[in-house]
């Protein structure tokens, strides 16, 4: 092969297996890395494909056709800034860039910006999947360049996954919108994953529940409506023997880490004065499991309640709990998808919800049965202001909201941690409440700062002398 159809940096386990998919669909691919040992994996995993490794940046870049595509696949932050300083002396104008790590969208804005006033496209693209989506079908979110996305398109389409003949990617809008969408996935991708972690301290605090049963039930939801990559997952874990017999998962350490996506997610939905509540909250029990030290000394404090006979009982617990965990994934779902519509207002994004539902529905880790539910949702009414005011979904809320109360309720008394699903409830009642109390907090910054009112049908601003009555003054 002379000339390479796309190029990839990066040959870690994402770069090198996202090359190897390329390859696998026709399309032949040239990857770099400075790391020589990398590039022999990729030579020995791709041979007999139509895939080349290189350790010298000049012949990398000269053995792409053109105009050139080239993918980054490597860590967020100054080290993307890098490579595309060490790349751009060596590209032409009308070559393509992309950006197919985990970057802050703010980054990818200033790129996006820099490159263009030097000739050169680029655009970010989120990819979720993990090393089995990359190698065998990733969902995908590229942002940015439209141009530059339609040139790469076809390839992209190829080595998508592919639900119901439809390829798990799509031009997801302008600017950084891609990078956006994946941070907010991540986000989602939190928010569920401690919401199973609540449901695994349900089963084996509340309930006393073996290893066997607590993956049967995680096994038996991930056959019907409820069907996730993460249940699938969790129930693999919950099988998975060490070499002595006993449960892995029991041995690992309690302190969950993060890459910071979550965190972003967190605080730009601040920025935006947006609520996620559930996600913000799975960072911060992501940042408290860390404090293992602190944990076990206040656990000798506060001895925790043991419940010797199960807090539920049984017969109707599993149905009990399965509306619950239904009730958390549609409130975690439909706060990341409020914050994505928030998004699109404020830096004209231009995203079309349905089809982000879409393409998540295969590839990507928040992956679920639920996500065709979405997609209908914004199909019926693009414009749609919250996914609660759906027919459908509204309907699944009604019909297990009576389950997550009780289940909240009688874990809360009987001192079993489930923050993410009385979370979930909390919310809930506050959106769909037409007053909410906060009247009283506007009186009281009044009061202290002189931050001002708004009265209920009156126009105008109004300040008070909360110490010294005098009636209501206008601003």
């Amino acid at each position: 092969m002379d000339k390479y159809r796309i190029g990839i940096v990066g040959m870690g386990t994402m770069g090198r297996n996202l090359l190897l998919n390329i390859a696998s669909h026709g399309f032949s691919g040239a990857g770099f890395d400075k790391d020589a040992t990398k590039v022999r994996l990729l030579e020995q995993e791709g041979a007999g494909m139509q895939v080349k490794g290189f350790v010298d940046v000049t012949a990398f870049i000269d053995s792409l056709e053109k105009p050139a595509v080239i993918i980054l696949l490597v860590p967020a932050g100054k080290i993307v800034d890098d490579v595309i300083v060490e790349l751009q002396p060596l590209l032409a104008k009308g070559d393509i860039i992309i950006d197919g790590g985990n970057s802050h969208f703010t980054d990818t804005t200033k790129r996006v910006d820099q490159l263009e006033a030097v000739g050169l496209h680029f655009f970010g693209m989120g990819v979720s999947g993990g090393e089995e989506g990359a190698r065998y079908g990733p969902s995908m979110m590229p942002g940015g360049d439209k141009e530059a996305y339609q040139y790469v398109q076809p390839v992209l389409e190829a080595i998508a996954a592919q639900v119901d003949g439809e390829p798990c990617v799509t031009y997801i809008g302008p600017g950084a919108s891609g990078h956006f969408v994946k941070m907010v996935h991540n986000g989602i991708e939190y928010a569920i994953m401690q919401l199973i972690a609540d449901t695994y301290e349900i089963m084996r605090v509340a309930q006393n529940w073996g290893e066997d049963k607590i993956q049967e039930t995680f096994a038996e939801w991930n056959k019907d409506d409820l069907k996730s990559y993460l249940l699938e997952i969790t129930a693999d874990i919950f099988a998975y023997k060490d070499t002595d017999g006993t449960l892995l998962v029991d041995k690992i350490k309690d302190e969950a880490k993060s890459k910071g996506t979550g965190k972003w997610t967190t605080q730009i939905s601040t920025d935006l004065e947006l609520p996620i509540p559930t996600i913000d909250l799975a960072v911060a029990l992501r940042d408290l499991s860390k404090y293992k030290t602190l944990r076990e000394k206040l656990s000798t404090v506060f001895e925790r309640q043991k419940n010797d006979k199960p807090v539920f009982k049984d017969a109707a617990f599993k149905d009990l709990l399965k509306q619950s965990y239904t009730f958390g994934l549609v409130t975690i779902y439909s706060q990341g998808i409020h914050l994505l519509s928030r998004a699109s207002e404020v830096y004209n994004y231009q995203l079309k919800l349905n089809e982000i539902a879409r393409i998540w529905r295969g590839g990507c880790i928040i992956r679920s049965s639920f996500l065709e539910l979405i997609r209908k949702g914004f199909e019926r009414e693009a414009g749609l202001a919250h996914l609660f005011l759906d027919p459908e979904v509204s309907s699944i809320l009604k019909y297990t909201e009576q389950s997550v109360r009780t289940l909240v309720a009688q874990c809360i008394t009987s001192g079993v941690s489930v923050p993410a699903y009385a979370n979930t409830i909390g919310y809930y009642d506050a959106i769909r409440s037409a007053e909410l109390p906060s009247n009283l907090i506007q009186a009281q910054r009044d009061y202290f700062g002189a931050h001002t009112y708004e009265l209920i049908g009156k126009s105008g601003v109004f300040h008070t002398d909360w110490a010294h009555p005098s009636g209501n003054i206008p601003v």
